[in-house]
């Protein structure tokens, strides 16, 4: 490899959203560094399979429902 050239691997904690932290490797920050993530798999719902829930802004998604209701939503 040349010189100069690759960023600095080196380990840095990560510390999720329930206050749980590890160890890891990383180009992030300095040796020592602390990435504090604001979603991570222990609560998004993409990685626990919660439900969705609609925002009705205005009424926007009753009109929806109301127009396709004939469809079977």
């Amino acid at each position: 490899m040349k010189d100069g050239i690759h960023p600095d691997y080196h380990f840095i904690e990560v510390r999720l959203t329930d206050g749980t932290t590890y160890r890891t490797r990383s180009t992030y920050g300095a040796e020592g560094a602390t990435l504090a993530l604001e979603i991570d798999p222990s609560a998004h719902p993409a990685w626990t399979g919660g439900a969705h829930k609609l925002m009705d802004t205005g009424g926007r998604v009753s009109k929806f429902k109301k127009k396709y209701e004939g469809l079977g939503f």
